[in-house]
């Protein structure tokens, strides 16, 4: 079994790169001993960018996801990319600008929830769009509303923050989980917290912006009944 990865986005998100050693290569995807690549969980994407050898080669990184043990992170080569071997030294690179959005969009659904404060039933973050579940038999959601509210939020540019509790900590705060059946990992020494002070705070592995204000103006495009008990809210950048 290969030693656990070392994610340097988990405490810097603005990082785009870093060097590393290729510790397997698989069909499945490169495995390294750190990586800057966010791999795709909580309903965000994994990252895309490039690895780059000592000697030239260039691999383009179509996903990053994690392997079945949910330690170690895959890095899934673009067909046609040229194969790397154990040992190999390369440099790390993320697509930036795909990134950043992914981490605009996942702040403001922080927001979001904390304007609609009932169980959170999933939520999918892409580039562009982002959407989140809720769990609300009856719904008075108005998108014009949502939408204004939504960017006071963002207009006042309240820090986000990473904190870390222990499991204990969290045992004692159970509201602090907003998402349905997403317990944090058992066997974690700590838990990382995302605040963002006076409006959100919660468990949560993605990566953020570092102030509300960067998430920039958004609307809601589309409140969707999904069930009898499932209210779907999707947000765009305007």
């Amino acid at each position: 079994m290969s030693a656990i990865t070392l994610k340097r986005f988990d405490e810097d998100a603005y990082l785009d790169h870093c060097h590393a050693t290729v510790v397997a290569a698989s069909e499945a995807g490169i495995e390294l001993d750190q990586t800057v690549c966010y791999a795709r969980s909580g309903g965000q994407a994994g990252d895309t960018g490039t690895l780059t050898a000592a000697d030239g080669r260039v691999v383009v990184l179509a996903d990053t996801v994690y392997a079945d043990d949910r330690t170690r992170i895959l890095h899934v080569p673009a067909e046609g990319s040229p194969a790397l071997q154990p040992g190999d030294r390369v440099e790390v690179k993320i697509d930036w600008q795909r990134r950043h959005k992914l981490m605009r969009l996942h702040t403001c659904l922080h927001l979001l929830g904390s304007l609609i404060p009932v169980p959170v039933t999933g939520c999918s973050i892409s580039p562009d769009s982002a959407r989140i579940d809720f769990d609300l038999p009856e719904s008075t959601l108005d998108k014009a509303t949502l939408t204004q509210q939504l960017n006071a939020l963002i207009d006042a540019r309240t820090p986000v923050g990473i904190d870390r509790i222990t499991p204990q900590e969290l045992a004692a705060q159970p509201d602090l989980v907003r998402t349905i059946g997403a317990a944090p990992p058992a066997g974690t020494s700590t838990i990382r917290i995302v605040d963002i002070p006076g409006v959100d705070r919660q468990p949560c592995g993605g990566t953020h912006v570092a102030n509300t204000g960067e998430i920039g103006a958004v609307v809601v495009s589309k409140i969707e009944k999904k069930s009898r008990t499932n209210r779907r809210v999707v947000v765009n950048f305007a």
